[in-house]
């Protein structure tokens, strides 16, 4: 059968001789697979902008459902020709099936309905031989077919969607009535073309989305054809990708402008997206583009520094050129835009945040107001004070801490806890639930905030924390006893507070929590009785005095100290942590919910540090024998940490060890123990519902699931340690000049150890002993092998001028088991190593004095593992909180296992 083109036929049919026949209003569609994913999102949009084109659809076992639509239901039956027979009629067909049902999708449309015309296939990837057979179908009899893997297609002077998405949700927002005509490979670039084309004054008449799988059912030639014989198109847009001649053989009689892209698919040896855009032919996307120059005759692309064109048309590479090529065509056609402009493409800027960051002029675009109904929307997104994340299944996983497999350094927010061990106790307090470590400013609050918190005498925590403790329970049971008085109703008057600053100060315009110049005067907060009692209050007077001595600034304590009466505890504290929060919440790193609940978190740390101590150290004026208003005024917490951990006054050299023990145990990612400990205990309360969520319950998860194991690695190195060096004489482990044989002292543990394997091997024993702090499952088969972490704290301390006997006789210990034949290669010295090197230099003096037993010290291995980790699991439970869903954490039972 043949069709005239006007110039030369098609060997082939071709039923449609004009774009105005491609899409309808008398058109009537029947959809295949119509309740499927992407079906059930996207005919309800094009049946409803077409006027109700729909007709019926098939979904083989699910005959008498309906898909819903606002112009009433379409009806589903389980295959055509029962909606045939239910008395329905169409003439167009549309297959969302997968590729291996496509080709019967086809058969059967055609098979039962003499009617039909046109079909439209969604479906990409068809395989090469069913798109043949498709084709001999389609040409068999007498039937049109788009596509495959085609968004279909729209008229926008008819006002119909047949096949596919084209405009989006909302068609008649980008498709609007004009004067040109797209044909586009990709389906996405259509809409965005057509939106492009608007903002210089262009209208469109009809949009195809061609496809682009090997086989392009209508292709190129047929809608040069259709696009002669149309009216009301004055010219074509074409987006064309490599792959296939169809470009070639169109014969054009109207202007066009073709966009070709994919030049570095020439690059290529394989098909790589659209199936079509294979690479490595005289089809590659510069043969494309000089098959279009020649057609225009121009001889290079235009662009907006070289606008060369012709009556013909014109060749862009970048979608972002069409508008100004089709504009400048158009003018040597002596045709004038559809409309008026509606804007540029220029990029403007509807919102920013730059994070704190200084933006180079160039790069600082202004911002503009965006148009309805976005800009509403954004004013009331910039109204917001804090982050919200969208809430999803978090079992396993975490938008706080994450650990790489390759180097086994674990991140928190973005910090490497290499970087965490060169922070102070304040500092990493700030990174776990603000996401930044914070500055002096930031310090000087924490410091206060907690330190009020850890005297408990006379209170009930530390009752229940002394009474666990003579119950003979490990520290982590003693912590959980203390936190479990700690509940919701310790902090709810400090989180009422906490609500009001913000809502009070976000309305004032506050942006910089330290700004001494702000007016607290234009708060308006109607309940200031949350912030004021009748007589002085002395935890609230010694709080302000510890910020005042400090040099803290902050224009929420500011306003505390400028209203009538005197301010109570929780009001202090909620000034605080409000200041603390309020950079994080304007750079909306944080949400409302964690700034609200930092009150709570202050108290519980400072408890949970006051519990590891004995009730004796707690005084009514001092604690571990500092007075309150030193703690307040001039200690750092982490200095106060140490002495509550060990009982000893710091040196500089001990307190920096102290600071990377609670850096590098910060966090060690989502899937450990303790970790999921906490996470379960919030999934449990519920995260949806935050007001439901117990953080001492959180932290007692975390507590629940701890042991001497957490703490028993640095532990065995610590008693592995004292055995090599109990005969020494070793007076002070930072000495360098201690005077000791390192290299014997190994080699002696070197000798016992491989007759101790020689004896297991001998007995058959396959239970070896390995050495506390050498070698790592991930960090090995290499001829020396190093653990990332230990090397970088070796260096730092070098850096420091701080040496560690310790430390050193464990590098030496692994180049003598090679040495010695003991091992195939130089084993690493472990993370675990460092830790009990780093811990037992800063106890050998009080264990040789005798102030330390053997179980005292696994006792500190221990709870050296539980202050920096309570600090880890909370960013866990406050992510949790942000983020998680109820009972997500539970594993589904199929992946359960009975074992016998």
């Amino acid at each position: 059968m043949y069709n005239k083109q006007g110039v030369g036929e098609f060997k082939y049919f071709v039923g449609v001789s004009s774009l105005a026949q491609i899409a309808t209003r008398e058109d009537r569609i029947c959809v295949l697979n119509i309740l499927g994913g992407e079906s059930s999102e996207v005919t309800p949009v094009g049946h409803v902008y077409s006027g109700g084109n729909v007709v019926f659809g098939t979904s083989p076992g699910r005959a008498g459902q309906v898909l819903e639509t606002s112009m009433g239901n379409v009806p589903v039956y389980n295959n055509v020709l029962e909606g045939l027979n239910a008395g329905h009629r169409f003439n167009c067909g549309v297959i969302y099936l997968p590729p291996s049902a496509a080709r019967d999708g086809v058969a059967e449309l055609i098979r039962v309905n003499p009617e039909l015309k046109k079909i439209f296939i969604v479906t990409e990837k068809l395989a090469v031989s069913d798109s043949r057979e498709i084709r001999a179908m389609g040409q068999a009899n007498g039937i049109d077919i788009f596509g495959g893997n085609s968004l279909g297609v729209a008229d926008t002077w008819n006002q119909v969607r047949i096949g596919g998405a084209l405009g989006g949700d909302s068609p008649e927002e980008a498709l609007r009535r004009g004067s040109i005509a797209i044909f586009s490979n990709s389906g996405n670039f259509t809409t965005t073309i057509a939106t492009y084309m608007r903002m210089a004054g262009w209208g469109t008449t009809t949009a195809i989305s061609s496809g682009k799988d090997v086989y392009i059912q209508f292709a190129a030639p047929e809608f040069a054809f259709a696009l002669a014989n149309d009216s009301r198109s004055k010219a074509a847009v074409l987006y064309v990708e490599p792959g296939g001649y169809y470009e070639l053989d169109a014969h054009f009689t109207k202007p066009v402008v073709a966009c070709v892209v994919g030049r570095w698919k020439s690059q290529l040896t394989r098909a790589v997206g659209h199936a079509g855009a294979m690479a490595g032919g005289a089809d590659d996307a510069a043969s494309k583009e000089q098959w279009f120059l020649d057609k225009f005759g121009l001889d290079r692309i235009f662009t907006p520094d070289d606008p060369v064109v012709s009556s013909k048309g014109a060749v862009v590479t970048n979608i972002a050129h069409i508008p100004a090529a089709l504009t400048a065509v158009m003018r040597e056609n002596a045709c004038r835009p559809d409309f008026e402009p509606e804007g540029t493409l220029a990029l403007k800027s509807w919102f920013n945040s730059h994070r704190g960051l200084k933006v180079p002029a160039a790069l600082d675009l202004p911002t503009v107001e965006a148009p309805v109904p976005y800009g509403v929307q954004i004013a009331a997104l910039n109204r917001q004070v804090g982050a919200v994340a969208p809430r999803q299944t978090m079992k396993d996983a975490s938008g706080a801490s994450q650990m790489d497999p390759k180097s086994q350094v674990t991140s928190l927010h973005g910090a490497s806890m290499l970087d965490a061990a060169q922070f102070p106790l304040e500092a990493n307090v700030s990174l776990s639930l603000l996401h930044e470590p914070g500055g002096v400013n930031d310090r000087a609050l924490i410091n206060v905030a907690i330190g009020a918190h850890l005297n408990l005498h006379g209170k009930p925590a530390l009752a229940a924390a002394q009474a666990s403790r003579e119950a003979g329970n490990a520290p982590n049971s003693v912590l959980a006893a203390a936190a479990s008085i700690v509940g919701p109703r310790c902090q709810v008057r400090a989180r009422k507070a906490v609500k009001a600053l913000i809502d009070g100060f976000a309305t004032a315009g506050l942006t910089d929590a330290l700004d001494e110049a702000f007016d607290t005067g234009k708060v308006q907060i109607a309940d200031t009785g949350l912030f004021t009692a009748s007589e002085p209050d002395a935890a609230a007077q010694a709080m302000l005095a510890g910020l005042r001595a400090r040099g803290a600034k902050s224009s929420f304590v500011r306003y505390l100290e400028g209203l009538p009466g005197h301010p109570n505890a929780d009001a202090v504290l909620a000034a605080i942590t409000t200041t603390l929060a309020w950079g994080p919440l304007m750079r909306k790193r944080v949400s409302r919910l964690t700034a609200e609940s930092l009150p709570w978190w202050m108290h519980l740390f400072g408890t949970l540090i006051g519990a590891s101590v004995t009730a004796d150290q707690h005084g009514p004026d001092s604690f571990c024998g500092i007075s309150t208003a030193d703690i307040l005024e001039q200690r750092p917490i982490s200095e106060v940490a140490f002495t509550a951990l060990f009982g000893l006054k710091p040196n500089a050299s001990d307190l920096h060890g102290f600071q990377l023990l609670v850096g590098l145990l910060l966090s060690n990612g989502p899937g450990t123990i303790s970790a999921q400990g906490c996470k379960g205990a919030v999934s449990a309360d519920g995260p949806e519902d935050p007001d439901r969520v117990q953080l001492n319950k959180g932290l007692i998860g975390f507590l629940t699931h701890t042991g001497f194991a957490h703490g028993g690695n640095g532990f065995e190195g610590i008693a592995f340690l004292i055995e090599q060096f109990k005969d020494s004489g070793l007076a002070n482990p930072g000495d360098p000049a201690h005077g000791i044989d390192l290299k014997a002292l190994a080699l002696r543990y070197v000798d016992a150890y491989a007759q101790y394997k020689s004896d297991k091997k001998t007995t058959g024993s396959l239970d070896i002993q390995k050495i506390p702090g050498v070698n790592h499952p991930v960090f090995k088969d290499k001829p020396v092998n190093h653990d990332p972490r230990e090397v970088f704290i070796r260096e730092l301390l070098a850096a420091r001028g701080e040496y560690n006997v310790f430390h050193e006789f464990y590098s030496t210990l692994v180049q003598t088991l090679f040495e010695a034949g003991v091992s195939r290669n130089v084993y690493c010295v472990n993370i675990d190593a460092v830790i009990a090197a780093l811990l037992l230099k800063m106890l050998w003096q009080p264990y040789l004095r005798g102030e330390y037993s053997g179980e005292a010290l696994e006792t500190a291995a221990f709870t050296i593992f539980l202050y920096p980790r309570m600090l880890g699991c909370a960013a866990e439970i406050d992510d949790h909180m942000n983020r998680g869903r109820n009972m997500d954490t539970r594993t589904p039972a199929s992946r359960c296992v009975f074992v016998a």
